[in-house]
């Protein structure tokens, strides 16, 4: 397994009436549904770029609660075979009105209508077991 830490992330180009970011990280191919590994929201927007550091998050922006409870990244460790992870990145034109620890509904529920641009990354993680 690896050490758990996020990592880097960068966007450029966006919208210039863009406020703040909201990151959202999930595995659709949990064996119980889309699983949610990382929230984060109200990411400040610094000269139209987004960067979040390896074992990081950026400074005054929020946690949403995971679905593993905790407000933190988790990262990959499916018990065999490929998941994909997205990297779900929304620039909106308002700071959200919501506490640290807002789920992901509540955090989608309060981007609506305020979507300038949204990027998203995809990456895959396989792990298979061979027995002799």
């Amino acid at each position: 397994m690896g050490e758990n830490i996020n990592p880097p992330l960068k966007i450029s180009g966006i919208s210039n009436n863009s406020k703040t970011f909201v990151l959202i990280m999930e595995d659709p191919n949990a064996s119980v549904g889309v699983w949610v590994h990382w929230i984060i929201f109200n990411i400040p927007v610094k000269n139209k770029d987004l960067e979040i550091k390896e074992n990081s998050i950026p400074k005054n922006s929020k946690l949403g609660i995971n679905d593993f409870k905790k407000l933190k990244y988790e990262g990959p460790a499916p018990p065999s075979g490929t998941h994909r992870y997205f990297f779900k990145v929304y620039a909106l034109n308002v700071k959200l009105n919501l506490s640290q620890g807002a789920t992901k509904q509540q955090v989608e529920d309060k981007m609506r209508g305020h979507i300038l641009d949204k990027a998203e990354l995809i990456g895959v993680y396989s792990r298979y077991y061979f027995i002799d």
